[in-house]
């Protein structure tokens, strides 16, 4: 890493050697990783907008011994799945704060969370999305889904009409997970 990084490879390891007591973040990583985003397991030093985890050009870093919600890992990677590749390895630190990608990203991780058969609670847990957690959690399983238009815009996914017309599952099925 170069100079003025965040983050510092001491002591750190990869979750599949069995190093990391905490399997949701190594099932989470392992999902990551199948779909091409990376992620990887080293020590931050400098402080990042989610404790135990910061974006390095386009991978995720995760230290996980300061990690404190797994499911933040699912949405850092929403951000980073509908980028260009091209965009996605010029992040660093985080995704920014366009409210459109924002929504986006959430309708991402929430489609990664079905796919992994997790509660909404694991991404939306109470720390997080400014008190509207339960609010989002309350949308979404209602079938109120924000960020979907974008995804489908995208070409990720398609609403009920669309699926219908292309004989494809609807959202929170996924057409692919990464834009390219």
């Amino acid at each position: 890493m170069g100079r003025g990084s965040s983050v510092s490879s001491r002591g750190m390891g990869h979750p599949d050697t069995g190093e990391y007591g905490d399997p949701l973040s190594r099932r989470i990583a392992k999902f990551l990783g199948e779909i091409g985003i990376v992620v990887r397991w080293e020590r931050i030093v400098e402080p990042t907008v989610l404790t135990g985890l910061t974006i390095d050009r386009g991978q995720i870093v995760v230290d996980e011994t300061e990690l404190q919600h797994p499911g933040d890992l699912l949405h850092e990677a929403g951000h980073l799945a509908i980028l260009p590749a091209t965009e996605r390895t010029s992040i660093s630190g985080t995704a920014g704060s366009d409210p459109g990608h924002e929504m986006t990203a959430i309708a991402w991780s929430y489609a990664a969370l079905c796919h992994l058969n997790l509660e909404p609670e694991v991404v939306f847990h109470e720390d997080g999305y400014r008190g509207g957690s339960a609010n989002l959690i309350d949308n979404f399983s209602q079938g109120r889904y924000i960020g979907v238009p974008v995804l489908q815009w995208l070409g990720m996914t398609a609403d009920d009409n669309q699926a219908a017309r292309l004989g494809v599952d609807p959202f929170p099925k996924m057409l692919q997970w990464v834009l390219d």
